[in-house]
Formats: C-alpha cells, structure tokens, sequence
C-alpha cells in the first residue's frame, strides 16, 4: 500500500526529461522534494551568512581580548591601590595647606619687608635699600622679588642672612655680591625672594 502511494507521488516523472517551466505539473512527490531542496537551500544559505557574520565578530573580539585584559588589570591594580592613594592625597593637601601658611599674602607683603629691615638693623647693618621688584608670574604661584643693599662687618652680613632664613614666612635668598668699603665695611647686595600662591 504505501509503496503504491509512493509509486503514484512520482508517476510519469521522468528525470531526463525535467522542465522548470512545466513545475506546476511536476508529480507531488517531485515537488515535494524540490520544495525540499528549496528550503534546505535557503535555510543552509541562511544559517552561512549568519555564522560567518558571527565568526567575523568573534574573532574581532577574541582580538580586542589582550587590550581588554589589560585595561582590566590596570584598572584592578589601580582599585586596589585606591586607598593608599586616598592616604597620600590627604598627607600631600596637609602639607600643601601648612605650605600655604608660609607663603604670605598681598597685605602681609609690606610687614614682610620692614621684619626684614629690622633683621637687619638689629644685625647691625646700615640698611641702604630694600625695595620690591615687580611680581614675576609663574604657573602655580608669583614670584616677589626683593632687592636688598646693607653695608656692615662680615659676621653682621652673617647674622642678618641668618635671621632672614628664620623668618616664618618662605623668603629665598639669591645672586649675592660682597665688596670692601673702608676698613672692616663691607656692602652687600642680595636679592630676596618671597612667594605668593595664585588661587584660580
């Protein structure tokens, strides 16, 4: 019975004589099995596309991996690292502010000079000038330059630069020049300078 039903599904098929534009008469087996093939066809066409797109982007990826790996490490390195970095920026903005304490303000400049002058006196040096230069703009703060003329013995000289690096305030001293005068006189020319923080 079933290989009558298979006989009469392909009933006057002959294969050698297989018109495609004759389809619609083809036997229902025949077209059965070219519905079939069709189908494997576009569903076989379908599924390469698919995985060869998938492939491409697999391998993108598998090529991004070492890139990926290692931006994860830094990152990880750097998480694990954060609160010793935490420790660190709060010492460093303890001493920058303690730092800051010592730099002195555009009021406090004029007091800075006259400590300076009696420094001097009380060194006992005749004091000939003290005068501050134009401020000198740098990135992070501005310089105040001062010029400073005394005249006395050496140990006075002596004191004085003594004194002037104890002040409270930051002062640096540079570009010195000594002469003799007359006698033990001696006059001394030094630059001195002071900062200021620039706050944005």
């Amino acid at each position: 019975m079933k290989s009558d039903v298979f006989k009469n599904a392909f009933r006057g098929f002959d294969i050698n004589n297989l018109d495609f534009n004759a389809a619609g008469n083809w036997p229902v087996g025949v077209k059965f099995i070219a519905y079939l093939l069709v189908f494997g066809v576009v569903i076989g066409l379908g599924i390469h596309f698919y995985v060869v797109d998938k492939e491409a982007i697999l391998e993108r990826e598998i090529r991004q991996e070492p890139d990926l790996r290692a931006q994860f490490e830094s990152k990880a390195f750097q998480v694990a690292r954060l609160d010793t970095l935490r420790l660190q920026m709060a010492d460093v903005e303890e001493r920058f502010s303690e730092i800051l304490k010592q730099l002195p303000t555009e009021k406090e400049v004029p007091g800075l000079l006259e400590d300076i002058s009696d420094i001097g006196r009380n060194a006992g040096l005749n004091i000939e000038l003290i005068a501050l230069q134009p401020e000198v703009k740098e990135q992070f703060y501005i310089g105040l330059p001062i010029n400073i003329q005394v005249s006395g013995t050496y140990h006075q000289m002596g004191e004085f630069v003594s004194g002037v690096s104890a002040i409270e305030r930051i002062v640096t001293l540079h570009d010195y020049s000594i002469r003799e005068v007359a006698g033990s006189n001696l006059t001394m020319t030094i630059n001195a300078k002071t900062y200021r923080y620039e706050q944005d």
